[in-house]
């Protein structure tokens, strides 16, 4: 090549040079999320800027046509690889994607074997000829309906993903903002410049374009990388849920640098989201009395953290936990924090009782049972006013199951045991938030699973008091069934404790005859019907036979 033809290639190498770089910096960073399909995306318009290179150098029809088809080819790699990115960054949930990434791979395969064989069926190159153009050759040839509707099936598809990353400019946070903006911007610019020519519009010697727009556009990609750290702070996760927890929350990427958090942690750190997305976790949390900064590198932990506000103490439990992608890669972890104040203060209570209950017990035992069951009994009474869906359901239950175990000749001291038992069945709701306890509606998965953990609350809170060791068969044990699918400790038959078993009956006896928010009462013959069903799965047979017995004498 003569200088001329070296210099008219330096703008089309350079293009490609940019290309190269844009690649190599997403290769570096192929481990985040979407990074291996912007990858494969950048790689295929690489490609297509050397086919063109080799192209223009050509000396004749065959050998251009030939380049001219690689340059087919290189572009069915940007056009499967972008909708997988749109999808992987945005986190999109798509039902059946294998079926969509099967139906999204047919157009470009039929358009690359149409390009393949063209020389049997000419559905692609429409009278090629060579036209000299300022320094080489160009390749000239009609638009075949193939091409052009090869064309218009991408740039709608292109369009579609842009407008799906798009979307989520209503992100919060300016830096995701500006992420996807500059994103959309890089993709759409060779889309537009390929328009341009394929309606004839010339804004090169050349007809072709993209080489010159490809490289503008990495040039964006490029500072878009720099400017808003594209491929290195990344969201890992959030949607409404997130943003309105009460909890504080915030979740932190590999690196230990914040990759996102919610309103109220946000609160309680006093900053803004700008101040912190993308800053380091220990930096960040230098000063928070909640010790995040701790426990920045391990995948699981649990801690506990007291501070004063004013003259009042406040407790906090730490949570965290690891995040994985789709390929089982960690990705990050997330900080739980509860407010666990309320729990705090009635454990501090419940110690305090338990020592002035046991100073007093050595002189005066059966004034100290008196006190004990009426401070149970207000316990209750408490949970109730807090739970107006229960509102009565204690004292109901408590009787039916006092009932039922004298009618099972039990001990008298046995029977004083399941009264408290039942009085603080539901004690371990205490802990339980008022939004969950007092929702009108039906509870979700996740909601149903936090009302679940009452019972080891209830063990909790009540195991360290010698007097209610007995007792606190019921409160732990009463959601336990005699098929082993019950809760927490899954126990079945007679490993379950009697008092429990009684209990379980009197209580869902009452829980289905009573009204509640969210369902009426059942009719007396579908509960007795339920429970003939229940035997030997939920209940068990005796008890059930022995209260359904009492149930026809009018006795309950």
């Amino acid at each position: 090549m003569n200088y001329a033809e070296n210099l008219y290639l330096l703008p089309y190498i350079a293009s490609l040079g940019i290309s190269l770089g844009v690649l190599w910096y997403v290769w570096v960073k192929r481990g985040a999320q979407g990074s291996v399909a912007f990858l494969w995306y950048i790689f295929g318009e690489s490609l297509y800027i050397l086919g063109y290179i080799f192209e223009i150098t050509a000396p004749n029809v065959q050998s251009k046509i030939f380049w001219e088809s690689f340059q087919w080819l290189a572009l069915m790699i940007p056009t499967l690889a972008f909708p997988v990115f749109v999808v992987q960054y945005t986190q999109y949930k798509i039902k059946h994607p294998r079926q969509i990434l099967f139906i999204s791979t047919i157009v470009p395969v039929l358009f690359s074997l149409l390009v393949l064989t063209d020389s049997w069926h000419h559905l692609i190159y429409l009278t090629p000829h060579i036209a000299p153009n300022v320094v080489f050759s160009e390749l000239i040839y009609g638009y075949t309906p193939a091409v052009i509707f090869f064309a218009v099936y991408g740039y709608l598809l292109a369009f579609f993903c842009c407008a799906l990353l798009f979307i989520r400019i209503l992100d919060p946070h300016q830096l995701y903002r500006g992420q996807i903006i500059v994103i959309t911007i890089g993709v759409l610019i060779p889309i537009l410049g390929a328009i341009l020519s394929l309606l004839g519009i010339r804004i090169t010697p050349l007809r072709d374009a993209s080489p010159f727009t490809t490289a503008f556009s990495n040039i964006i990609l490029a500072w878009g990388f720099y400017r808003f750290r594209i491929f290195e702070v990344m969201p890992i996760g959030r949607d409404k849920v997130f943003e309105a927890m009460v909890e504080p929350v915030v979740i932190l990427d590999n690196k230990s640098n914040v990759v996102d958090i919610n309103s109220s942690m946000l609160a309680l750190l006093g900053k803004t989201a700008q101040e912190v997305i993308g800053g380091p976790a220990r930096k960040i949390f230098d000063d928070f009395p909640i010790p995040i900064k701790m426990y920045t590198q391990v995948s699981y932990a649990r801690a506990e953290a007291t501070f004063a506000i004013g003259n009042k103490n406040i407790y906090y439990e730490l949570t965290v936990w690891p995040l994985y992608n789709a390929r089982k890669q960690m990705t990050g972890r997330i900080y739980i924090s509860h407010d666990i104040t309320a729990l705090k203060e009635l454990e501090q209570e419940l110690r305090k009782l338990n020592t002035e209950l046991e100073d007093r017990v050595r002189a005066r035992t059966w004034e100290l049972a008196e006190a004990y069951d009426t401070t149970l009994e207000g316990w209750a009474r408490a949970l109730e006013l807090r739970d107006k869906e229960t509102e009565g359901h204690s004292r109901r239950v408590t009787k039916s199951t006092l009932m039922l175990a004298r009618k099972l000749e039990l001990p008298e001291e046995d029977i004083e045991q399941i009264r408290r038992g039942a009085i603080l069945h539901d004690i371990g709701k205490m802990s339980i938030p008022d939004e969950i306890l007092r929702k009108p509606d039906r509870l979700t998965d996740e909601e149903r699973l936090i009302i679940k953990e009452h019972p080891q609350t209830a063990f909790d809170l009540l195991s360290p008091i010698p007097f209610l060791k007995k007792a606190l068969e019921i409160p732990y044990s009463h959601h336990e069934k005699w098929d082993g699918t019950g809760y927490p400790q899954g126990l079945k038959g007679r490993d379950i404790p009697l008092s429990a078993r009684i209990f379980a009956v009197a209580d869902v006896w009452d829980a289905l005859s009573s009204d509640r928010p969210y369902n009426q009462a059942w009719p007396r013959e579908k509960t007795i019907s339920y429970f003939i069903e229940q035997s030997g799965k939920h209940f068990d047979p005796y008890i059930v036979n022995l209260f359904l017995g009492m149930v026809e004498k009018g006795e309950i």
